[in-house]
């Protein structure tokens, strides 16, 4: 039995803005986000639903072409949908780069060329990720929604990219004080030379501020909820078993847990083929589970349509299920 639906979540939390949707790969995380989109919008809210997955789905889920920028979805009013393209922030991030690494060479008296480093600089597998929270951090501070939904990497992915502003946090402060080290020697032994601005501390210390706000918001439990979609199924309660515990250690606020795709029993006929009725068997016995392991966690559930969940009216349909 569901202790606190989806609705009265929502009710206990009346000014929550930040939705984000996340679990294992396959289990319907862009279908809830979707649908929880567009019931917002339904409100009468501007909503804005945008995905962080390296891996979009929004334009098959909505049959429209999403990508590259906030786009209004056709018979939704009040619903913008977004698949964030990295490539833009990639290349701005290189040019960064290289603005800083020049910036620390020339502070050192180092004759070399920024170019020789930025390669590797940008090479790195998790550089993607960071340009992919970059962008999201500038869609909240933007603030131009009432509500954002983020359809998430699955769990390992999104449990990175939302941890990375206490990693950026940790990492700025060693170089904010490592800079001022470095500035302090330089000043002892340049005595006849006046003192330099530093443009790399500056931005250090402005990045510093904005990886604190982001923080802020990302575990403010008033404003930011995290749902984790499951099936009733042995690998994704897993998953997520393991990684609410993480969320709730790292302060991000965990909004419950939504199942997904459970099948109808009553619907199930006596002749129906034994692959269903099996399935339904098995999906029973993950059910219970689930209630044990997520007790009072448990916000939705969500049937098995008869058809995909593709389009608006499919989505508003899944919509009655997630928020009753």
């Amino acid at each position: 039995m569901i202790e606190k639906t989806t609705q009265q979540y929502l009710e206990l939390h009346p000014k929550l803005k930040y939705f984000f949707f996340g679990g294992k790969g396959g289990v319907g995380k862009t279908v809830l986000a979707g649908a929880m989109a567009l019931w917002s919008a339904q409100q009468g809210k501007k909503t804005l639903l945008a995905s962080t997955n390296p891996v979009h789905s929004l334009t098959s889920l909505l049959d429209q072409d999403v990508f590259g920028k906030p786009t209004p979805v056709t018979g939704a009013p009040n619903l913008l949908a977004y698949e964030i393209d990295t490539k833009d922030t990639i290349e701005r991030s290189k040019q960064e780069i290289r603005e800083k690494i020049n910036w620390f060479l020339k502070f050192a008296d180092i004759k070399t060329k920024a170019d020789e480093f930025i390669d590797s600089a940008t090479m790195n597998p998790a550089f993607e990720e960071s340009a992919m929270f970059e962008n999201m951090i500038d869609l909240m501070f933007e603030d131009e929604y009432e509500v954002y939904i983020f359809d998430t990497a699955p769990t390992a992915n999104a449990r990175r990219l939302l941890g990375m502003s206490s990693v950026y946090s940790m990492w700025v402060n060693k170089m904010v004080k490592s800079r001022e080290e470095a500035k302090s020697l330089r000043e002892m032994l340049s005595y006849s030379r006046k003192q330099e601005k530093d443009p790399l501390m500056e931005y250090l210390l402005n990045f510093q501020v904005r990886m604190k706000n982001a923080k802020t918001l990302l575990t403010d439990p008033e404003l930011t909820a995290f749902f984790f979609v499951t099936l009733p199924e042995a690998l994704p309660i897993a998953v997520i078993t393991r990684f609410i515990n993480w969320f709730n250690e790292f302060g991000i606020p965990v909004g419950g847990v939504v199942i997904n795709m459970l099948i109808d029993e009553v619907s199930v006929a006596d002749n129906a083929p034994d692959f269903v009725k099996n399935r339904v068997a098995m999906q029973s016995e993950y059910m219970d589970e689930i209630w044990e392991t997520f007790d009072g966690e448990v916000r939705a559930i969500v049937p098995l349509f008869e058809t995909e969940v593709r389009g608006v009216p499919m989505l508003s349909r899944t919509a009655n299920f997630l928020v009753t």
